[in-house]
């Protein structure tokens, strides 16, 4: 009797929906369709709402006079202005006082995040009272105390306390002189770019020069005289002047200088304290995430406390240190909104507060204002991140 050889069993056939591949295809036409109902009903809904209350909807607005007065600005402005002019002074107020801010709290935090962890218990109490105090108190509260409590309790213009420098500080902010320079002062700017370009140069060549030789070079000292030295050197072969215009006191107030608000301050001040407890931190467990037996070997080399900080713990630490720093510099970008609080002409104050308050033009306010933040923050994002990958440890 012959035994006739049967192949492999087919198969057993299954549900197509059982497949993991044709499942997820299902699943995400599924979401894309309800998310775009979603959207075509939201907009139809919108459209409709407006039609009722006999309400157009566009941007040409943008090119009609505001007819109202910004209290500062870097910009000219008048009530002639229109208002996508406005839209830019909301937009430069912003990012003058997030860049500021961004500066003084970087330079506070790391200051206050490394007196922490001092050997000494009074500093490192301190820091400590200050990181656990600032950061518990809501910020719109330390805003208030800022501009009321503080800058508004000030004298009058008649009393104002004088300060260095021919200036003053009252009610009404900061006043001091306004530098004024000639035609010929463009030469001392194009010294100062010539001057950045060689301390860029020169950081990269002492750095080369450390690891091949292990000598090092005195790169602050030399990056400070030819910062100094190269533009007023340039100055001085051209001509170049520069005139202050200090502020004088008349009847009601001071003429000619510059004058920062107290809204202005207030807000400056209150980002930068608040957003520097939490950098703060940020440095202080970076710091701590580097291993103790780095200490210790550049202890074995010799290297002094501040060197052992400057040139090993912290570069070492920058890696922990960068990505939640980012997500502080975007906080306080986005926490200069609450300048609308306290008077201070921002983006949220100017454009979605009176420009959409005298339009009515509440989609398209709130719509660029969004889109505005979210370039801020996107921009942001890529530096840090492009500063981060430089500051990565990376396999060999």
């Amino acid at each position: 009797m012959t035994v006739q050889d049967v192949g492999p069993a087919p198969a057993p056939r299954t549900f197509f929906f059982n497949d993991p591949v044709i499942r997820g295809i299902v699943y995400q036409i599924v979401v894309a369709v309800i998310l775009v109902s979603f959207i075509v009903w939201i907009v139809g809904n919108t459209a409709a709402n407006l039609a009722a209350q006999n309400k157009t909807t566009g941007f040409n607005f943008l090119w009609k006079t505001a007819g109202f007065d910004i209290s500062f600005t870097m910009l000219p402005w008048s009530r002639a202005s229109i208002y996508w002019q406005a839209l830019l002074v909301g937009i430069t107020n912003t990012l003058l006082v997030a860049f500021l801010g961004i500066i003084a709290a970087t330079m506070l935090g790391f200051t206050i995040g490394i007196a922490r962890l001092s050997s000494n218990f009074i500093i490192s109490s301190l820091a400590t009272i200050y990181v656990e105090t600032i950061r518990n108190i809501p910020l719109l509260l330390q805003l208030f105390f800022w501009y009321f409590a503080v800058l508004k309790t000030m004298p009058a213009v008649r009393d104002s306390y004088e300060l260095p420098f021919e200036s003053f500080i009252n009610q009404r902010g900061i006043f001091f002189p306004q530098p004024q320079p000639d035609a010929q002062f463009v030469f001392v700017w194009i010294g100062l770019a010539l001057a950045i370009a060689a301390v860029v140069a020169l950081r990269i060549w002492a750095r080369k020069r450390l690891e091949a030789t292990g000598k090092r070079f005195p790169v602050f000292l030399s990056a400070v005289a030819i910062l100094i030295l190269l533009p007023t050197i340039i100055g001085l072969l051209t001509g170049a002047n520069v005139v202050f215009d200090p502020p004088v006191l008349e009847r009601f107030s001071f003429r000619g200088g510059v004058q920062l608000p107290p809204e202005f301050l207030a807000l400056l001040f209150g980002l930068t304290i608040y957003t520097a407890s939490f950098i703060a931190e940020t440095v202080r467990g970076g710091i701590q995430a580097v291993s103790h037996g780095q200490t210790e070997a550049a202890q074995s080399l010799g290297l002094k406390e501040g060197d052992r900080l400057r040139l090993v713990i912290v570069p070492q630490a920058m890696r922990v240190i960068v990505p939640p720093l980012t997500s502080q510099y975007l906080n306080l970008t986005k926490n200069s909104s609450l300048g609308a609080a306290i008077g201070y002409p921002e983006l949220v104050n100017v454009f979605s507060g009176t420009a959409l308050n005298q339009t009515g033009r509440a989609i398209e306010c709130i719509a660029l204002t969004m889109l505005v933040y979210l370039c801020f923050s996107l921009l942001t994002s890529v530096i840090m991140n492009w500063y981060n990958a430089r500051v990565s440890l990376v396999e060999r």
